[in-house]
């Protein structure tokens, strides 16, 4: 058995022990990005950046997590097709998908927005990743993901966050380097 089916399992597992937990898996799973978009426009109206740089902000994430989710992570499952865990293997079932495994796009999607928030703002950027990350490993939780579906999405979104941020914010791109 493969380490990814290893981990897989071993965040599988913890499903299908109580019916608190499993509704839990489910809503971090498949509800919780809405508290992270949420949370996405806490961080914009309470910041204390100007008008200007908020919406440098917004678009820089924008950009960043549409790329990254309906750009490469719909070309990889376009080219390469892995079948979701439940279908290969028996799993504590909590959700279903029907569409290619790798990479997550949830991952793809909301590693970006985490990226992004990060390279403006570090605090809120930790908040975004701590977020990201148990949502990512909900779904692993939940069934419907290995665990290298969310590294692979992760590192698609972190990237991509990365290259849009240097292209378009140059100045801020020199001030996270230390450059003067």
């Amino acid at each position: 058995m493969s380490l990814d089916t290893q981990l897989f399992y071993l965040l599988n597992n913890l499903a299908g022990q109580s019916p608190l937990f499993d509704d839990a898996i489910v809503f971090l799973a498949e509800d919780f990005k809405y508290v992270l978009v949420a949370l996405f426009a806490v961080f914009i109206i309470f910041s204390q950046y100007s008008n200007l740089k908020k919406l440098q902000i917004i678009f820089v994430t924008a950009l960043s997590s549409g790329i990254a989710y309906f750009g490469i992570t719909k070309l990889f499952r376009f080219l390469y097709h892995r079948p979701r865990p439940f279908l290969d293997h028996t799993v504590n079932q909590l959700l279903a998908n029907d569409n290619w495994s790798f990479p997550s796009g949830h991952a793809a999607f909301f590693f970006a927005v985490a990226t992004a928030v990060y390279l403006y703002d570090k605090k809120w950027g930790i908040v975004f990743f701590a977020a990201t990350i148990l949502m990512t490993l909900s779904r692993v939780s939940a069934g419907i993901h290995y665990p290298s579906d969310i590294v692979g999405g992760a590192i698609i979104g972190i990237i991509i966050a990365y290259i849009i941020f240097r292209i378009s914010s140059p100045e801020d791109a020199k001030r996270a380097r230390g450059a003067h």
